[in-house]
């Protein structure tokens, strides 16, 4: 069956923010301090890069437990033994995506409205990407803030998993998963943290109502 682990973080490389670290060492401290969903995003590698990266990266994953999604290039995706793809609103929509990975790869699927939530869930989305949640200059496409009212209302309305992403940090997680997500997504929070594995700490002592 196909679905996201069950788990509160859900982590995306971005190298450009990650202190100088190359994407396999941030992904290896990422899976060291038990983040299980590792998303691969990279606009500016060359394909033959990121086939190599993407190789090494599903391997790791693999041998860690955790699930391996491919953003956008479902051709990577299918030829590096990936586990999901996420898709934009620009690229290809979930049922085509469908045809080309078969029934056993998660397709997920950005929303920034319930109109494209309606749309992703007609056409077979495993999960929805939500936001962005608040203000992020990490994605320069992302677009404004659509808040946690959406999130509650495409919670309340459907029942697939909703992942939040945008502008979330260890100090705001935890209304985040209140409002209905089923995990957050942390790119800068995560990778251009100097401690990575103090970050996901942190996110799960507020997540578990420890404090900071």
């Amino acid at each position: 069956m196909r679905s996201l682990p069950q788990t509160d973080l859900y982590g995306i490389t971005c190298e450009a923010l990650s202190r100088g670290r190359d994407n396999l060492t941030v992904v290896r401290e990422l899976l060291a301090a038990g983040v299980r969903i590792i998303q691969y995003r990279e606009k500016t590698k060359t394909k033959k890069e990121k086939y190599a990266e993407c190789l090494a990266l599903s391997q790791m994953c693999r041998e860690a437990g955790a699930l391996f999604v491919v953003n956008d290039d479902v051709d990577l995706a299918l030829l590096t033994g990936a586990g999901a793809v996420h898709v934009g609103q620009d690229d290809l929509p979930a049922d085509a995506v469908r045809k080309l990975v078969g029934p056993d790869v998660i397709v997920g699927v950005s929303a920034s409205s319930m109109e494209e939530a309606h749309d992703a869930v007609a056409r077979g989305a495993d999960y929805l990407g939500v936001g962005p949640i608040y203000r992020t200059a990490t994605k320069e496409d992302a677009g404004e803030a659509v808040g946690l009212d959406l999130l509650q209302e495409i919670a309340r309305t459907f029942t697939l998993p909703l992942v939040a992403i945008g502008g979330i940090t260890p100090d705001n997680i935890r209304e985040v998963m209140r409002r209905g997500a089923a995990c957050a997504a942390m790119i800068s929070a995560l990778v251009g943290a100097e401690d990575i594995a103090a970050a996901v700490q942190a996110a799960r002592r507020n997540l578990s109502g420890d404090g900071r």
